[in-house]
Formats: C-alpha cells, structure tokens, sequence
C-alpha cells in the first residue's frame, strides 16, 4: 500500500512567476495521503526541455522536503509524487520513488514511475528483462520491474518520438506481461502524465480537474490514491480510473482514456475501507466512513448474537482504538445502545503503528502512540472496537493498558474478519506463521491477547457493508484473500515460498538499530540518512562519501554519479 500522485498544470511551460507551482500542489498532496506511507517519499517534477528534477528520501515528507524549502528547488509544469509503504525486500533509500528510467532511441525521452501494488509474477518479470530484455535491474523493488517492461514496451515502437497511441500500446505489452494489483502515475519527459490502474482494480485510482489560476480557461489535471487529496486542493469533477483503464494528459490538452485491458470483476481491496484510507475519502463510488458506519451496525449484531443481552448489560462503554475504529465504534454503540466514550488519547505526533517494519516497534509505537483516560477504564466492563486484528501484538498491548487504567472485564472487537492468509497485491500484513488467527480460534485468541472475549466480524456482513453502498456499475466483489485465502487473480506457484524469501531479507536488512524520532521508528540502511536527517545519495553510504574513491583523476564514481539531466535536490550537499 503505498500513495501516488501525478499532476499536469494548463499553465505549461515555465512560468517565471510560479516556477515550482507543480512542485507546491505535489508536495501538499503528499501530507493528504501520509498515511499511506511513511516508510519513504518523493516528488519528480518536468521543467522546460525535458529536464526531470527530484527529491526523494527515507522518511516522511516534512523530512525528506525539509517542511517544504527543497519544493522551491523542483520547477516545471508537471510532476509525479509517492509515499512508499514497503511491500518487499528492503526499506533502503535507493528504492524510495519515483522511479527514473532514462533510454534513448535516438533522441533522448525519459520515464518517471510511481507505483502501488504488487506484482505476483516478479521472478519471472526479472527472468525476461535479465535474458530477453537485456535491461540491468538494481533494486527488489517491483516498481522498477514494471517500470523497465514499460520502457522496453515503449522501445519497441523505434521513435524517437512517441505518441498516445504509442503509450497506450506500450501499456498493453505490460498488462500482458504483469500479473497482481497496481495504480500507477507516470510522466513523460516533455510530453504529459499518464495514470492506470489493475483490470480488477485491486488499487485505487481518482482523476479530477481544476481551473488553471495562472491561465484563464486552461485546466490543471490531477491523479492521486484517494479523492481527499484532490478535493482539498480544489479539483472537482473527480473521477474513478475504472480497472483495466489508463488515461494520458498531454501538456495543453484534455485527457485521452483507453481501455488498456477487459476488465475482469471490479474487486477493490476491500482493506482500503477497513482500515487503509481515509474515512473521507470516496473509494469506486463507496463512502469510506459511510462503510465504515455499516460495518460497526453489523458488528454490532454479531456481538449481541454470540454474547447474549446478559453479557451485553454487563458492557459499560465502547471504546474505539483510535483513530480508523472512530466511525465503527460510534455505530456499534448505537445499535448496542450502550455509552460510547474516547477511553485512548492519541499522540497527534506519532504516526500508524501498523505499518512500522519490526515487531518490536510495533510494540513499544503503541505506547508511544495511545495513553489510557483512567477515569474511563476504572471498574468497568469495556468493549473495545478496532479495525482488525493481524499479529496480536497491538491488541495484547492496548488489552493490558486497560487492565493498568482499571477495567473489570475486557471484550475486544474486530471490524474485519480474521486474518488467516499473506496480502499479496501491496500490502505486507505479516506470513501466515505471524498471524494471531492462524490456526487459531475467537477463544484461544482471546486468551493470547488477555481479553475476556473477541468477537470477529463476519466476511459476508463485511463485503456487505460495502457492497450496499457501491453505485450502479461500481464494484460487484472485493478482494477479500487475506480472509480466506481465495484471491482474485491466480496465484504462480512458488509465489508464497518467494514472498516469505523477500520478507526474511527485509528483517536481515532491518536488524541494525532503529532511529527514533517524534514519528514512528524508522528502520534505515546504515549510511542512508546524512547526520541533518537528509538522505544520502542512493547506494551510497557516508563512508564512501568521504572515501578517496569517490573520485581520481577528478572524475566522480558511478556509484555516486548523477546524470547531468536528471537533479536529485535530496542529494545536493548545498541544499543540506
């Protein structure tokens, strides 16, 4: 799960007066969808005669833009931004995006990509880039597996110069080739911005527009994961990017959509609603806290159907783990028609535990995160509502800071169903052997966590509470695998065995001292991260920086070159 973002402004050109007015709207999307990533983030931007300029780095974007005084340093009309989330492999630097590809067929064009998702077929993708393809891959990240069958695609046409057709061609060849769950943004160096998304849209992708403020009757077009991002920055007419769709905007002209590929069955990852976006956000025509409400109705029925009215006249509030649990919990209470109060204060400046890479991060970021109101806790039976249960390891912590503020009696209840399988189009939630579900019953998990009860929400009543909200058209089925481990695409054999292969070199990747700061615990490569918080340049570590290597006879090491049209302002010693 991570966020993307592509932006392409009616003022084209270089306006002297705004030179970095792309660059401005990017960066403040990015704190819009913050909490789809805060492993690393990004933005690339288009200036006159194709030249790409960059700022990327590990961290959040307040770091990596240093609060927005390195935007100034990325001009141009159109641009791309992302924030990662890690699905695989490492968490270093070199595999923050977007991703920059230059090749030259003749002359000179260049692609930036930024992607969420993940590809299911990724030993066999890097197989045919390594023998057929001939195209060197540095990293385990899918997006430059992606990136690079898109680039060899596109080289086929022989141009120099390519067209929409040309993309949208291109784009086939690498449906045809990719297999998972993806929404993607790309920019074309000089040409326009691209955005596509999954024949099943697994992934979420909006488009919407706005009236240029610097040229009367031109628009600005915007792609971003979730329409929140969008309509705070003033763009309406706001539209789902349908699955197996693609559409390219090219500078001074309105959008081109083509049907990339057939759709298959419309199946959003029904994860977004649970827990991933915001409650704000509209999802494929869905009203994320408007499911959310559902959800809680429905769980509600089940707590009172397993429990009983004797258990239930026992429960004396319900108490949501802040902050996604909010809307359900409201809702459970409702319908229970018992108090519902905000027993858990959240530390504003301490980002989502879930997605922190280590256990024992996790851990200690709950603490960190949440502080029990005694007053709210003492001698009382509560219900605790969260989004879902994965590991177990946040829910024992937030059951024991009960207990330390007082509670009698703890019932903990979970809007999703149980975990019990891998997420494998974007999402690294944990192998099956981490699962607290796995192989385990409501019972055995209640006493693993230290809970009088867990109540479970059923799959039925969750996809339910989505699918009666869809619009006509809008999704029939959700991607539901880490329920029940049926997923919506096949599966090549052999993919879990090299996704429990991936996740072991992240840990070994991750296993060297965490940084702590006023966010959550960030896991970086030794030599990633400058001593000012700024990122280094990719591959590169501060002992080499300083090494006599780093250049003879006056010429800089490859390692640490940059090629001379493409300018990463997180790597500029000056900017640090």
């Amino acid at each position: 799960m991570c966020g993307v973002i592509g932006l392409i402004l009616g003022h084209v050109g270089d306006d002297p007066n705004h030179p970095c007015k792309a660059a401005v709207a990017l960066h403040e999307a990015l704190y819009f969808l913050q909490h789809r990533g805060q492993d690393a983030c990004g933005i690339a931007t288009c200036a006159a005669g194709g030249r790409i300029y960059q700022c990327k780095g590990n961290g959040m974007a307040a770091k990596v833009f240093m609060d927005g005084m390195r935007v100034q340093d990325l001009p141009g009309s159109m641009g791309i931004g992302h924030l990662r989330y890690p699905t695989a492999g490492t968490s270093s630097n070199a595999e923050s995006q977007p991703v920059i590809c230059r090749f030259y067929v003749n002359s000179p064009y260049g692609i930036c990509f930024a992607h969420n998702g993940n590809l299911i077929n990724a030993p066999e993708l890097r197989k045919y880039l390594d023998t057929v393809a001939h195209r060197h891959i540095n990293t385990d990240s899918d997006s430059e597996l992606m990136l690079n069958v898109f680039a060899n695609e596109l080289n086929e046409t022989g141009k120099a110069r390519v067209n929409t057709d040309d993309i949208f061609l291109a784009l086939k060849g690498m449906y045809d080739r990719c297999s998972g769950g993806w929404a993607c943004t790309a920019m074309i160096a000089g040409f326009g911005v691209l955005g596509f998304r999954d024949s099943y849209g697994i992934r979420p992708l909006v488009l919407g527009e706005r009236e240029s403020d610097t040229l009367p009757g031109a628009k600005d077009y915007m792609l971003a994961s979730e329409s929140i991002a969008l309509r705070q920055l003033g763009f309406r007419n706001i539209r789902d990017i349908l699955p197996g769709q693609a559409v390219f905007i090219q500078k001074g002209r309105a959008p081109v959509f083509h049907q990339v590929q057939e759709p298959k069955t419309y199946s959003p990852d029904i994860f977004e609603y649970v827990y991933f976006a915001r409650p704000d956000t509209i999802m494929d025509g869905i009203s994320v806290h408007a499911s959310r409400q559902r959800m809680g109705y429905k769980l509600a029925d089940k707590i009172r159907e397993l429990l009983g009215d004797d258990v239930i006249k026992d429960i004396d509030a319900v108490i949501p783990i802040p902050e996604t649990s909010n809307t359900s919990a409201a809702s459970v209470s409702e319908r229970l028609g018992k108090k519902y109060c905000q027993g858990f204060v959240k530390n504003r400046y301490v980002f989502r535990t879930f997605i922190m890479p280590q256990q024992g991060a996790r851990r200690k970021g709950v603490r960190r995160k949440l502080s029990a109101i005694q007053t709210e806790f003492e001698g009382r039976c509560v219900l605790l509502v969260d989004d879902s249960i994965v590991r177990g390891t946040t829910s024992k912590e937030i059951v024991a800071m009960a207990r330390e503020a007082g509670a009698r009696k703890v019932i903990f209840a979970s809007c999703a169903p149980p975990i019990t399988a891998p997420h494998i189009y974007g999402i690294d939630l944990a192998s099956p052997t981490e699962l607290i579900a796995s192989g385990k019953d409501r019972f055995a998990i209640a006493k693993s966590i230290d809970a009088e009860e867990v109540i479970y929400q059923d799959l039925d009543d969750l996809k339910a509470a989505c699918a009666e909200l869809a619009p006509v058209n809008g999704p029939t089925q959700f991607e539901v695998g880490v329920f029940c481990g049926k997923y919506v695409t096949p599966v090549p054999e052999g993919y879990f065995e090299h996704l429990n292969e991936m996740r072991g070199m992240k840990r070994k990747h991750a296993s060297h001292a965490p940084v702590v700061s006023s966010g959550p615990t960030i896991v970086v490569d030794p030599g990633q991260t400058a001593m000012n918080g700024s990122a280094l340049q990719d591959g590169a570590s501060e002992d080499h920086k300083n090494s006599p290597e780093r250049a003879r006879n006056g010429v800089v090491s490859p390692v640490v070159r940059e090629d001379i049209s493409l300018h990463n302002m997180a790597t500029e010693p000056e900017r640090r």
